[in-house]
């Protein structure tokens, strides 16, 4: 059996600081075991939930929703490349929506604060008498398809 790995390890191979990872932990989103000086000790397999939860945290997924997904995992055994293809198979949604909505921010770029107005709630062409206004505060135009 593989020596378990220290924290310092599991940061320099993940790319995580070490704090993210104790506050991982503290979440229950990973687990290590204590040595008799109480120093954290991980098994191997925390690299693959460490890089999932980078991954899922970068598509938009909270620690929360994240959470959930890791139950889903298998507790007896390591998951395997396929527990977590069914992990990220519900993903696709989600993706194409922040695309959507980082293709509407890059366009308004180009149609409303390319123009030089910055005011969009004098904006002619993207928000003409300030119909976006009367539907309540905030971005309005990047809230909604």
């Amino acid at each position: 059996m593989p020596e378990p790995l220290t924290i310092g390890e599991v940061a320099s191979r993940s790319g995580v600081a070490t704090s993210a990872l104790r506050y991982y932990e503290d979440r229950g989103l990973i687990t290590s075991e204590r040595t008799g000086a109480a120093h954290r000790r991980y098994p191997r397999a925390v690299l693959r939930r460490v890089a999932f939860i980078v991954f899922a945290q970068r598509i938009g997924l909270t620690l929360d929703e994240i959470g959930g997904e890791l139950e889903r995992l298998p507790g007896d055994r390591t998951p395997g490349r396929g527990d977590w293809a069914k992990l990220s198979q519900g993903w696709r949604a989600r993706i194409d929506e922040r695309i959507e909505e980082l293709e509407r921010l890059r366009d308004g770029l180009t149609e409303c604060i390319g123009c030089g107005c910055l005011s969009l709630d004098r904006c002619a062409l993207a928000n003409p008498d300030d119909r976006l206004g009367r539907r309540g505060p905030g971005p309005r135009a990047w809230m909604s398809s």
